[in-house]
């Protein structure tokens, strides 16, 4: 397993945790973060013993998006994160990716600016009572794009308009952005979330990684296309589970009335055409 310097890599049991931790500077991302996001999420990927991927952060705040003072004070140490945001190649979340095991965002404080990246690119959104989401981008001087349009595609546009316009003169509550379908839950206490997400884990974990594999592709690709075309993709992805072991074993093991054994994933990690 590699060792990181701004970020924490666990395993507990079949979940893999991926947690921010640069807590002094609100798990803003540095040069160093951005690299290790990457390699960190496909070392997870990779690990046939994670069926489920958590990411949360250290202290309190859960992500405030770019490091602005080393952007201010050293601008070469960013240059190959500018060039692949001009370039549409990001590759810091699970989406840019193509991570197509589950992922959970815990949100546990303060979300801001392109931390709302890992908002919007999660599976699953869960936040701890009394965090906050916003969105400074044209407060000083920036464009909302990336996590912007990805939100657009999952929750109310005026909602997200709004975040985006107001930018840092007003912020989201963790209850409202329930309301607005961008977090499923609110978890109170706040200190229960990890326990929380580690819960909901492990209930994802005990479907087929392959079966689920397959649903996120299809889902997610849903969000690339047309109605029509997205259900010929959809079934061509139902399809190729066509004789996959675990169709046989769940029916099996729900007859049996015991837990069902699946097959580990193998074979290619996509074949939808989702992703930047």
């Amino acid at each position: 397993m590699a060792t990181y310097r701004t970020l924490e890599v666990e395993r507990h049991g079949r979940v893999g945790w991926l947690i921010f931790n640069r807590p002094a500077a609100g798990n803003a991302m540095n040069a160093t973060m951005m690299a290790e996001l990457e390699d960190a999420w496909l070392e997870l990927d990779a690990d046939p013993a994670v069926r489920v991927i958590v990411n949360t952060g250290n202290g309190p705040a859960f992500q405030s998006g770019v490091d602005v003072v080393q952007l201010a004070r050293d601008k070469d140490a960013m240059r190959k994160f500018s060039r692949q945001t001009r370039d549409a190649q990001l590759r810091f979340t699970s989406w840019h990716l193509n991570i197509w095991k589950p992922v959970i965002a815990a949100v546990n404080g303060v979300c801001a600016g392109g931390g709302l990246h890992f908002v919007a690119d999660a599976d699953i959104v869960i936040a701890a009572a009394g965090v906050t989401f916003v969105d400074p981008h044209v407060s000083v001087g920036q464009v909302v794009a990336y996590e912007g349009i990805t939100l657009a595609r999952t929750s109310p546009m005026e909602a997200v308009m709004r975040m985006a316009l107001v930018g840092r003169h007003e912020r989201l509550t963790a209850e409202r952005a329930r309301q607005l379908g961008i977090v499923s839950e609110v978890i109170d206490p706040p200190d229960r979330l990890r326990a929380h997400a580690q819960e909901l884990a492990e209930k994802i974990a005990k479907n087929s990684p392959a079966a689920m594999r397959a649903t996120k592709q299809a889902l997610w690709g849903a969000l690339e296309a047309g109605l029509t075309d997205s259900c010929r993709n959809g079934a061509q992805i139902l399809a190729g589970m066509w004789g996959h072991p675990d169709q046989e074993e769940g029916p099996r093991a729900f007859a049996e009335k015991r837990e069902p054994e699946w097959a580990p994933l193998t074979g290619p990690t996509a074949v939808a055409t989702t992703g930047p």
